[in-house]
């Protein structure tokens, strides 16, 4: 079969390689075409409890997509007429902003801002500004009364900072406009920065915002400087490739492949309708980084095979047929890797899965076809592959030194150590954090503006910037007569949840039905503050319950739905568990007849909700990638021990990156899980290489320390250069200005060095003591064709 695929191939190369070039002028047309493209649904997991509740009452609940603008005044407090005139005017700007629900929208300004005053008639809301005021008419005293009525209100800590010296605007976006069109965040960045922050921030006043379209706004800007430090990274490559194989041609031809490939997964997501998420710029880099992994391995077979007296059309068919078992391999283990990823049924991961699927996919063609097919045209001199096979074989000479621990006294203490490596990685990681472990936008660094900005906003302000709602169902039974208005027991049920949760840590402040039912209560009598409980009479429980019904955000009128917003002092993974925790305990101990208790919206909800898919689903997809892996290499070699051979090393790199993330307080997200993936799916590419030469050269009848020394004199070179070359370029990362693409240069780095140690030692000393311990009883098979 593969005799004949290669002679097809060959003998049609021209033909072969103009229509691989026509193939990649179309996609190149559609690549060129592929833009940015983020969304706020994109990231919330389908069918989960807590995105059901939001998707349920995302109308009646504070909106989890919002936007925080904060007008801060440089000198002194907000109280001026020129900083509530600069407070209108921004206002103004935010409420006829592009996909703003103009009804969200609250200031000092807006109707939906009063103030509650207890009179001898009860209470009576008036607005914070009142209708009549307008910025030209503001004066000392009405500026006064303003200030006094926003004391009184209780609105500083909340719409005015504690200091004064600023005052806040909030808005909910909506995903989509009313043609159906899906907000462009990316552009919108622009539309932010251009109508709100250079027009009103100067010397006098700064403008903060903060929000997910400006989080992800901000990321896809800091995109730039990943496609700079991509290009850097390439630029190195190249340079290292060069330096190994001093062969500009050949330099050329393992980029140029990987880029093709590149190329033609652009354009297909352009075809299939997708974009290029923010958080998965790094992908594409990362894909082409396993190009060149095997671009290498087929450049070293090919001129080892010239040096051996093949001419190149010879030596690239040797090179095709050598490589083509292990390579595909290798190439399906990655793409298997990615697609399972699809098992997280968040949409964003799933489209990156398909975005690095697609790229691994098109690797098999572009690495182990294409490559091969244009150096059978080269003309390579005879004496330069010598040059480059001695060259080979000096660098390779430490690695005798390197194969003596295949031997089986220096076998035993490897394993033993790679078991104590092993346990202790396991043990250091066994409590990793899933979600972030920072506060603000993780995939910026802490002296970023949005981080800054969330900084100071979340000191000056009691409000927290990240909150968890609880929704309360009241359902009647029927023939009660009553109606859900009327239903006391909800009142005095949530009552206790509010009490239980205050204290739970992270836990800022409470919003609540139950809360405002006090309030109520106690201002309709007077103030008296014994009178600050929820009411047990049902019609006076039922008068108040349409008072709050005013209030956006808490009730549905019939009541059939009230809420508890839960503010927390960040959305760090510990303090949103510690929550959810408290709450699914409540629910669970304290269950009430007729009443249900749905987890959860807000910002810090809907995190909830990613950080428990991505938890659910890692085990799961790493038994399945691994799973996948044995069967390919039982398919192909038919034999047990080389399933063990080449899982053992890779099981044992995992658990060291989760160590090393663990130690670099890089929590587990739907960003930093891929990476883990793709580091999988390269590391099984060294043990492939390795395994295969060891099994061609025990099947020639080499005892297995012999054939161990082969192995590693013929490809090890080739192997170390790769994870080296990869890790020097993924490094140049930690400069980057995203925090997230710095975090991912170091634990790609430290992963391609990890797997490569794990595949050069461990990997041969346990194919030494598995054949000590238990000796094949037939002799090895010849796989395809292995032997040359």
């Amino acid at each position: 079969m593969l005799p004949r695929i290669e002679n097809a191939l060959f003998g049609h190369r021209r033909l072969v390689l103009a229509c691989l070039a026509v193939f990649t002028l179309v996609m190149g047309w559609f690549a060129v075409q592929l833009r940015m493209d983020a969304g706020f649904e994109k990231q919330l997991p389908i069918g989960h409890e807590y995105i059901e509740t939001f998707k349920t009452y995302r109308n009646d609940l504070l909106g989890a997509n919002r936007l925080t603008v904060v007008v801060k005044s440089r000198k002194g407090q907000i109280w001026s007429k020129a900083g509530l005139q600069r407070l209108y005017d921004v206002t103004q700007a935010v409420n006829f902003l592009p996909n703003v629900s103009r009804s969200s929208v609250r200031s000092l300004w807006t109707p939906n801002a009063f103030v509650n005053e207890i009179t001898e008639e009860g209470f009576r809301a008036d607005p914070l500004i009142p209708g009549t005021v307008t910025p030209e008419r503001l004066d000392d005293a009405i500026i006064g009364k303003i200030a006094n009525s926003t004391t009184q209100g209780g609105f500083i800590g909340t719409l005015v900072s504690r200091d004064q010296s600023s005052a806040m605007i909030t808005a909910d976006l909506e995903e989509y406009d009313a043609k159906g069109a899906r907000l462009d965040y990316v552009a919108y960045n622009d539309v932010l920065e251009k109508q709100l922050r250079e027009k009103f921030e100067d010397g006098d006043y700064e403008i903060q915002i903060i929000g997910f379209a400006k989080q992800i706004g901000d990321i896809a800007k800091g995109a730039s400087s990943v496609l700079e430090f991509c290009l850097l990274a390439l630029l190195l490559t190249a340079a290292a490739v060069y330096w190994y194989c001093h062969s500009v041609r050949f330099t050329l031809l393992a980029l140029g492949c990987s880029l093709t490939s590149l190329v033609w997964q652009f354009g297909s997501l352009r075809l299939l309708g997708y974009g290029l998420d923010p958080l998965a710029v790094l992908v594409p880099f990362l894909v082409f980084a396993i190009g060149v992994s095997h671009g290498v391995q087929q450049i070293n077979f090919i001129v080892r095979e010239i040096a051996c007296g093949k001419t190149a059309d010879e030596a690239a068919r040797s090179s095709f047929s050598g490589l083509l078992i292990p390579g595909t391999l290798a190439l399906v283990t990655a793409l298997v890797s990615f697609v399972t990823l699809l098992l997280i049924p968040i949409p964003m991961v799933r489209e990156l899965a398909i975005t690095a699927s697609l790229g691994v996919g098109y690797k098999i063609v572009t690495n182990l076809v294409m490559l091969p097919l244009v150096a059978s045209m080269l003309r390579v001199e005879s004496a330069y592959a010598t040059a480059e096979e001695l060259s080979r074989e000096r660098r390779a000479r430490w690695l005798h030194g390197l194969a003596r621990l295949a031997e089986w006294r220096n076998a035993r203490w490897v394993l033993c150590t790679a078991v104590v490596v092993f346990a202790t990685a396991v043990w250091q990681s066994h409590d990793r954090v899933v979600g972030t472990l920072q506060a603000g936008a993780p995939e910026l660094r802490a002296d970023a503006r949005f981080n800054r900005d969330a900084v100071s906003i979340a000191s000056n302000y009691d409000i927290g910037l990240d909150w968890f709602s609880v929704v309360f169902e009241d359902k009647p039974s029927e023939g009660s007569g009553s109606t859900a208005c009327e239903d006391i027991a909800l009142g005095q049920y949530q009552d206790r949840f509010v009490w239980a949760m205050q204290d739970v840590p992270g836990v800022l402040s409470v919003a609540s039905f139950s809360n405002s039912m006090r309030q109520f209560n106690e201002g309709y009598n007077e103030g008296n503050p014994k009178m600050n409980a929820v009411p047990i009479d049902p019609a006076n429980y039922s008068s108040m319950a349409t008072e709050i019904a005013r209030v956006a955000g808490l009730m549905r009128s019939d009541c059939s739905m009230t809420a508890v917003h839960l503010f927390l002092a960040d959305h760090k993974a510990t303090t949103i568990n510690r929550v959810v925790e408290a709450a699914k305990a409540f629910r669970a101990q304290f269950p009430l007849p007729g009443i249900t208790i749905r987890l959860a919206s807000g910002n810090a909800g809907l995190l909830a909700a990613i950080n428990e898919e991505v938890e659910k689903s890692e085990t799961p997809m790493l038994l399945y990638v691994y799973a996948a892996i044995a069967l390919l290499v039982l398919a192909v070699y038919r034999d047990l021990r080389a399933v063990l051979v080449c899982c053992l090393p890779l099981t044992i790199g995992t658990f060291i990156g989760y160590w090393f993330m663990k130690e670099l307080q890089i929590g587990l997200t739907i960003a930093t899980l891929p990476v883990m993936v793709l580091a999988v799916g390269i590391g099984v590419d060294y043990a492939f290489y390795i395994y295969n030469r060891l099994q061609m050269h025990q099947a020639s009848g080499q005892p297995i320390v012999k054939a161990v020394e082969h192995a590693l004199l013929e490809v090890g070179v080739a192997t170390i250069f790769t994870a080296i070359t990869l890790a020097v370029g993924v490094a140049t990362w930690s400069f980057s200005q995203l925090k997230f693409q710095a975090d991912m240069g170091k634990l790609l780095a430290f992963m391609f060095i990890v797997n490569m140690v794990m595949a050069m030692t461990v990997l041969p000393a346990f194919a030494v003591w598995l054949e000590r311990v238990f000796p094949r009883k037939r002799p090895v098979r010849m796989v395809g064709a292995l032997v040359h």
